[in-house]
C-alpha cells in the first residue's frame, strides 16, 4: 500500500511539474508562443501565374483545415488570371477568323463563318 501511495504522489508531482513548465513561466516559459502560419510565398504580382507557381504554392494549415482568407486570395487570383486568358484567347480567335475570312469568302464576297472556323 505504501508503494502505491508513493507512486501516486510521484505521478501527481511529475504531472504538476510538466504542466507548470509548459503553461507557466511567463517570459521564461519552456515553450515559446507559436506564431500562426501565414502564406509565405504568395502568387507573383508582377507577372502572370505559371504552372511552377501553383506547384510550389503551399497553403498554411489552421486548426480546422486551411485558412479561408489565404485560400480565397489564391482562388480569386487564379480566377482573374483565367478570365484574362479566356478573354485573350477569344480575342485571338476572333482575329484569326477575321484574318482567314477573305480566304474563306464565297463568290459574291460574303463570308462563310462555318468554313472559316473549320480552317
Amino acid at each position: 500500500m505504501i508503494v502505491f501511495a508513493f507512486l501516486l504522489i510521484a505521478l501527481v508531482v511529475v504531472v504538476a511539474g510538466v504542466t507548470l513548465a509548459v503553461a507557466g513561466g511567463g517570459s521564461e516559459a519552456v515553450l515559446p508562443e507559436a506564431e500562426p502560419d501565414r502564406l509565405s510565398d504568395a502568387l507573383p504580382e508582377n507577372r502572370p501565374v505559371v504552372r511552377a507557381d501553383i506547384d510550389e504554392l503551399r497553403l498554411p494549415v489552421a486548426p480546422r483545415g486551411y485558412r479561408m482568407s489565404d485560400v480565397d486570395d489564391v482562388l480569386e487570383r487564379l480566377a482573374a488570371e483565367l478570365a484574362e486568358r479566356d478573354a485573350r484567347i477569344a480575342e485571338l480567335t476572333a482575329a484569326t477568323v477575321q484574318a482567314q475570312a477573305p480566304a474563306a469568302g464565297t463568290a459574291d464576297g460574303s463570308v462563310d463563318l462555318n468554313k472559316a472556323a473549320e480552317q
